[in-house]
């Protein structure tokens, strides 16, 4: 039973729904019956035409060709289970109504079941439907009258075409969910998730189980199914990625593609995704725009921040640089996304260590370059007689070093003039996880890995400490502690025991 609160909430938003169905463009009724036709049977050869005729209201912007495809699968396939973990703003829910109402008003699909957490939450799902059903002029008008009187509930309802809607929360009972003797042959599932649930994988199980045994076995088995689920992964293990693991396609669509884009530019413009990520942690946005859930302290239960000794007082000081052009660990990942590039000026003084500074974002060569210099000029300033700048440079980014990196190096070189002091780390590594755990988990259970206080409150160090917190063996993003791991592994096998400089070109003399 909905509470008062809930049931206001879904008054206001059958309102806004009506109001919205209402507004859409009106029809032409002086045009004929052969004109109309000609049209319809027009627009039904074409989905996204389609959409933007009879939903104008939601069809806001010009799609992305994921959408394009996906209702090409969805609507071409009648006997399809497809799992999306697209994005929030990334109109999941309402391209997948767009194509339910075309394939129940074209007469492909009769029995539609919306599933969600609770009965209340597939309500309001449902919603949308309704109201266009029942208010929407461009339906009436081409397809008729939709509202059955008697059959016009918010849980359950039947259009006069014999189209049947039901709410279903998870773990009801999905029997009587026949319309006369068909079973649903449209199952969507729609945040099925929550945050609460997903911390007890017990309830998960259940969950999944009911997914698997009661609402899987109402379909028919001659007659085809179609199964979309929507949903972020807000956890390693869910209803969604437990579902994703069965589908035909599991679709993953971050807000940003593996080049740091928008995925939907005509929607979401570059500024408007940093706007909105900026008043949110890195934690929270992996989680909800990145489908990377962060389990916080699975290695590291926190990080210390401490006042650190003037760089000059080290034993070995040297700025250790990860440009991010390849993601052998994690290239394979489902969740892959643009790796970050890192800077980092990590000293050494006995057994401790100090992160002093670090540039750590997704950005272009030329600032990565940019950052090179800062961090060269940041060691000279704190006293640091040879500065030393190792760069990761493996087999997979070599060629992407010389041909790229270095030319830049030595274009800045000219504008700061200064010739930097590189040493490429060929280092054949492991895999990163394992690496960041076995050379950093230690240093910091025993205090021994330190974080420079004044750097708090920097952003970079900030997407350090939340990306060190969320370091776990199916982490996506771990650039900023993969480039300390590389830094400490030097300064504590080669680094720390030389002086010797490595120059690109000759170091010019300039007053810092």
């Amino acid at each position: 039973m909905a509470t008062k609160a809930e049931q206001k909430r879904i008054l206001q938003l059958w309102r806004q729904y009506k109001n919205a169905a209402l507004k859409v463009s009106p029809v032409d009724y002086n045009e004929s019956i052969s004109d109309k036709q000609k049209r319809i049977a027009r627009l039904e050869k074409n989905p996204e035409k389609w959409f933007a005729y009879y939903f104008p209201n939601f069809y806001t912007a010009e799609p992305a060709p994921f959408h394009i495809a996906a209702s090409r699968r969805v609507i071409n396939n009648p006997e399809w289970y497809e799992v999306r973990s697209w994005s929030r703003e990334l109109a999941k829910s309402v391209r997948t109504m767009m194509e339910v109402m075309y394939l129940t008003l074209t007469g492909k699909k009769k029995n539609v079941l919306m599933v969600s957490d609770t009965e209340d939450s597939a309500k309001r799902l449902l919603l949308p439907y309704r109201a266009n059903l029942e208010f929407n002029e461009r339906i009436i008008h081409d397809y008729g009258v939709q509202r059955n009187i008697g059959q016009w509930e918010d849980s359950e309802f039947v259009t006069t075409k014999g189209v049947s809607f039901r709410a279903l929360g998870a773990k009801q009972s999905p029997r009587g969910t026949r319309n006369d003797a068909d079973r649903p042959d449209v199952i969507l599932i729609d945040d099925i998730d929550t945050d609460e649930e997903v911390r007890n994988p017990q309830r998960v199980a259940e969950k999944v189980k009911w997914i698997e045994s009661a609402l899987y076995g109402t379909r028919s088995i001659h007659n085809p199914l179609l199964w979309i689920a929507n949903g972020n992964i807000i956890a390693k293990y869910c209803a969604i990625t437990e579902m994703g693991k069965r589908a035909d396609k599991w679709e993953i669509i971050n807000i940003r593609d593996k080049n740091g884009k928008s995925t939907w530019p005509a929607k979401n413009s570059e500024a408007d995704i940093d706007r909105a990520l900026s008043k949110i942690s890195w934690a929270a946005a992996q989680k909800e725009y990145f489908n990377n859930p962060i389990s916080e302290g699975d290695v590291f239960k926190e990080i210390i921040f401490d006042r650190l000794p003037p760089l000059k007082r080290c034993d070995a000081v040297i700025a250790y640089a990860d440009p991010a052009t390849s993601n052998k660990d994690r290239g394979k990942s489902r969740n892959k996304q643009a790796s970050h590039k890192a800077v980092a000026v990590i000293g050494k003084k006995g057994r401790k260590i100090y992160v002093y500074k670090i540039w750590l974002d997704q950005t272009g060569n030329a600032t990565f370059v940019d950052w090179l210099y800062e961090a060269y000029l940041y060691m000279k300033e704190g006293g640091v007689d040879v500065p030393r700048i190792y760069i990761e440079n493996n087999t997979l980014q070599d060629p992407f070093y010389q041909q790229v990196l270095l030319p830049l190096i030595k274009e800045r070189g000219d504008i700061y003039g200064i010739s930097l002091p590189i040493k490429e780390d060929k280092r054949k590594k492991s895999d990163k996880f394992f690496r960041i755990e076995g050379t950093l988990e230690p240093l910091n259970r025993l205090g021994n890995l330190l974080f420079n206080k004044k750097e708090k409150d920097n952003p970079h160090m900030q997407r350090l400490e939340e990306q060190m917190l969320g370091v776990n063996e199916k982490a996506v993003v771990m650039d900023g502690p993969d480039a300390v791991e590389g830094g400490v592994w030097l300064l504590n096998n080669k680094a720390g025991k030389k002086r010797t400089a490595y120059a690109v070109g000759k170091v010019a003399s300039r007053k810092y």
